[in-house]
């Protein structure tokens, strides 16, 4: 008699058929064309400034590559909380924020439990909790794809999720909620509130302040925007001390390399230049969002590093190849929900924004 499991030849000839629940949203990976305008992933336009690369270099001389890394990142964290004012028991790291994502999941999620998103949204919210075993429940949002406190009252109600997701400022929408929105839903939330800000430093606010440790708030944050760092996969959460102290008993042992702890301590440094570089972004996206209200499409208020719009009289994938023949690169959003014929724009250097708007115009036209 067999054991327990599905038997016999599985999908590709697998002795064990794999889940059917795996496979991401069709169309989330981003294409890899050759073009010389790259503006479909959200990264930072400009590599780290040339000190960090050197700083970094220096560092890394100095690793024990025979040792195991500090398993708790002890400097990572304490670096992190004086960027932030908060405690280092407050901080937990790991491989980029969707890793964070998984251990919140992991430790506060899984099967009988259930987590709120509210589409259109990061779909690797709803990705990470399906793959942890978490029941997902998922509002909408308003026409004007903010939050709708009335949706979110609908879905708390009825479910009582232990976990509530709110992408501030949204991904791929661009719009961040307001502090009297958030507090809302902080209040009424049944379970732990993860305010995700991988673009929360191109904002007006952040959710920060309301971290406490007898509060149900955590912000997640990532090095891969402001920091220019989207090749180290780091990320992290301020939360709780309690949720952090959860957090590290699913970790993997030693999940977070040494290069990886050494990489986020050295780019703490250049939190001038970074500051810097966040102004001109947002200069940039201005100049962007007021040249397409010009043009003939529909756009959404972004308080992040790129742009959400809508061709009013051509296909998505229309104007997207357009862009692709012109050597421009940007995010087709349209398969998403919610997002039908959207179409997403990364702000990059002034060259390449200037580049996407005169290719957008040509197609348009």
């Amino acid at each position: 008699m067999s054991g327990g499991g599905a038997t016999g030849g599985g999908a590709g000839g697998l002795p064990v058929a794999p889940r059917d629940d795996l496979a991401l949203v069709e169309g989330y990976h981003s294409p890899q064309v050759d073009v010389e305008v790259r503006l479909n992933t959200n990264e930072a336009p400009l590599p780290p400034p040339a000190g960090f690369v050197e700083a970094l270099a220096d560092e890394v001389k100095r690793i024990a590559f025979n040792r195991y890394p500090d398993r708790s990142a002890r400097d990572l964290r304490a670096a992190l909380a004086e960027l932030h004012g908060v405690k280092a028991e407050q901080i937990f790291a790991a491989n980029g924020s969707n890793e964070v994502i998984q251990c919140l999941l992991l430790a506060f999620g899984g099967p009988g439990r259930s987590a709120a998103v509210f589409e259109p949204t990061y779909l690797l919210h709803t990705h990470i909790a399906k793959i942890t075993g978490t029941q997902v429940h998922t509002g909408r949002r308003a026409d004007d794809l903010s939050l709708d406190l009335a949706e979110f009252d609908r879905v708390n109600s009825a479910h009582r999720p232990a976990v509530t997701f709110i992408c501030s400022p949204n991904n791929p929408t661009g719009r961040s909620e307001s502090r009297e929105v958030i507090e809302a839903v902080v209040g009424r939330a049944a379970g732990l509130v993860v305010v995700d800000e991988a673009y929360g430093q191109f904002a007006r606010w952040s959710a920060l302040p309301l971290v406490s440790d007898d509060g149900r708030v955590v912000v997640v944050r990532t090095f891969s925007k402001t920091w220019s760092m989207a090749a180290n996969r780091l990320g992290y959460v301020v939360a709780p001390a309690g949720v952090v102290s959860v957090l590290e008993e699913v970790a993997l042992p030693y999940h977070l390399d040494s290069v990886k702890q050494a990489a986020g301590r050295v780019a703490l440094r250049f939190r001038a230049e970074m500051e810097a570089r966040i102004a001109g972004v947002v200069e940039e996206r201005g100049r962007i969002a007021a040249r397409l209200s010009e043009l003939d499409v529909q756009t959404w208020p972004s308080d992040a590093n790129f742009i959400l719009f809508r061709p009013l009289h051509q296909g998505p994938k229309e104007v997207w190849s357009g862009l692709v023949e012109r050597s421009v690169l940007v995010r087709d959003c349209s398969g998403w929900p919610g997002l039908e014929g959207c179409l997403r724009v990364t702000v990059g250097t002034p060259e390449e924004n200037g580049r996407f708007l005169s290719a957008l115009t040509e197609v348009l036209a």
